[in-house]
């Protein structure tokens, strides 16, 4: 029996914000397109519709998140996120592992209760993740994939062997997708699981938090 944690979704601070508006072109090879991921376009627009969300959450916020005149690090930000997801898609997929959205709304629920309202998760998760709060719900659906995927494969990440099994396994999804990223936002690291120099430490920004969240409902 998993004993019962609290939940958290402490993150990391390194991440710097930035959000200058798309190009509306792509690619020559898929124009209108940031990326292709497994034979599927994701539009630029696509992109931008996730920007705009949380430059819309930032004005309203009492803290908005600092550097908003860093170049290009938020549009970065949600394009790897974006890749990211389809990658966990495929891994967990492989796996066997699926989210309910009994475990995401008990989860949310939990991290509720952590920040000591809605309002609190709503504030830490886009000051320190640039998530509003449409997105939350994904970002949750993305912790609990981690840490399912995480205990299928017996790998714990917080250790180096742990984090080497889990990178394997998303390597492996990835290399399979075949991840095209417009050379404009950069290019994708199939063994990092990282988009160009956007220094998205996922080891440590995604799965540690991931970890800790879904055990509180282990």
């Amino acid at each position: 029996m998993h004993r019962r944690r609290r939940t958290t979704l402490t993150v990391s601070a390194a991440l710097l914000v930035a959000a200058p508006l798309l190009a509306a072109c792509g690619s020559q090879a898929h124009p209108g397109a940031a990326a292709v991921v497994g034979g599927d376009r994701i539009a630029v627009s696509t992109v931008q519709a996730q920007v705009t969300e949380v430059r819309d959450a930032q004005g309203g916020s009492a803290q908005p998140a600092q550097g908003a005149d860093q170049s290009g690090q938020l549009v970065r930000a949600k394009l790897h996120g974006i890749i990211l997801d389809r990658v966990l898609d495929r891994a967990s997929a492989d796996a066997g592992v699926t989210v309910s959205r009994a475990e995401i709304q008990q989860m949310r629920q939990s991290a509720v209760t952590q920040y000591k309202g809605e309002k609190g998760l709503r504030a830490a998760v886009l000051q320190e993740r640039w998530i509003s709060p449409d997105q939350i719900d994904a970002f949750l659906r993305e912790q609990i994939q981690l840490t399912k995927l995480s205990r299928v494969l017996d790998a714990d990440p917080s250790t180096p062997a742990g984090a080497k099994i889990l990178g394997a396994a998303l390597t492996k999804a990835s290399k399979a997708l075949k991840v095209d990223v417009n050379p404009r936002y950069g290019s994708w690291d199939n063994k990092q699981i990282q988009l160009g120099d956007y220094k998205a430490l996922w080891i440590n920004q995604v799965t540690k938090p991931a970890q800790a969240a879904a055990e509180a409902g282990a």
